[in-house]
């Protein structure tokens, strides 16, 4: 009986290991360096900097054998689904300021990969050639603005700081701050910059309009809008297990904002299309370099 035991035994073992080599039942397919081969990134609806980073992370991800999915998500949603394992990860915390209440909530049930941009601000921006170059100046020179701060949406962290700390701040509340949403803003840009005019906006670094268009911020000196926060990458427990050799390319993943405006551009700037992964091909041929030290 003992030897027939022994027997079914090794029976049993050598289907176990059939099953693994072949990524069978309870074992994950892997790519040739050994991470798993499916991960998902979860995207913020909306923030082109962590659309843009996702996007090329995906292409490069692809192109070395894994399979990748990006999940568009509201930001709550995807700090919850970090923290429960429904997403692997992340790029677009912003910290210390404005992801500090998800951070709060969930911050134990997640894990850093670490700062790739440390120039993440909101601000007030006007063409190059503006008469001003600061927000002190802006009261007395509302005329040549024809009286206007351009917004984006209502409900954006970015309206709120500028309706309660920028207008009251600056004495600016005889201006008529106009929200409707971040395209609409973008393309009153695109034509006030096109035909030379003067124009006010509300933005924030890291943004493809500081590379599609002549414009600059104005001087906070007062400090409204806060200093400036870094963009981390946040992964869900356990991540580096799984994943362990892009566990240690995000960690090192480092782009700093001239770069990064670039590829927005690319991807936002032109025509509108549905599938990122021609136009971001073009860019990473154009910065070979640069994506390639990225996984070395």
């Amino acid at each position: 009986m003992k030897k027939n035991f022994m027997g079914f035994a090794a029976i049993a073992a050598t289907l176990a290991l059939g099953l693994s080599a072949c990524g069978g039942s309870g074992n994950a397919a892997t790519v040739e360096n050994g991470d798993k081969k499916d991960v998902t990134i979860a995207v913020f609806n909306g923030w082109d900097e962590g659309i843009a980073a996702s996007e090329l992370w995906k292409v490069i991800l692809d192109e070395k054998g894994y399979d990748v999915e990006l999940q568009n998500a509201d930001v709550a949603p995807v700090f919850s689904g970090l923290s429960t394992g429904d997403y692997d990860f992340t790029l677009d915390t912003w910290l210390p300021v404005t992801h500090k209440t998800m951070m709060d909530q969930y911050g134990d049930k997640i894990a850093e990969l670490g700062q790739w941009n440390s120039e993440a601000s909101l601000t007030i921006a006007v063409n190059e050639d503006a008469p001003i170059d600061s927000l002190d100046e802006l009261a007395a020179n509302a005329d040549k603005f024809s009286n206007k701060i351009i917004g984006i949406e209502p409900g954006a962290g970015l309206t709120e700081a500028t309706t309660n700390q920028v207008i009251p701040g600056y004495g600016l509340e005889k201006m008529d701050y106009v929200t409707s949403s971040t395209p609409a803003m973008l393309s009153e840009l695109k034509t006030a910059t096109t035909k030379g005019e003067n124009i006010v906006v509300t933005l924030w670094r890291p943004h493809w309009a500081y590379d599609a268009f002549p414009i600059k911020d104005l001087k906070d000196p007062k400090g409204a809008l806060g200093k400036a926060e870094g963009i981390y990458g946040y992964s869900r427990l356990a991540f580096d297990t799984d994943y362990p050799v892009l566990d240690g390319w995000l960690k090192d993943f480092k782009m700093e904002s001239n770069k990064l405006y670039s590829l927005e551009n690319a991807m936002f700037g032109g025509d509108k299309v549905d599938d990122y992964t021609d136009v971001v091909k073009k860019w990473i041929g154009e910065n070979q370099e640069y994506v390639d030290s990225l996984t070395k």
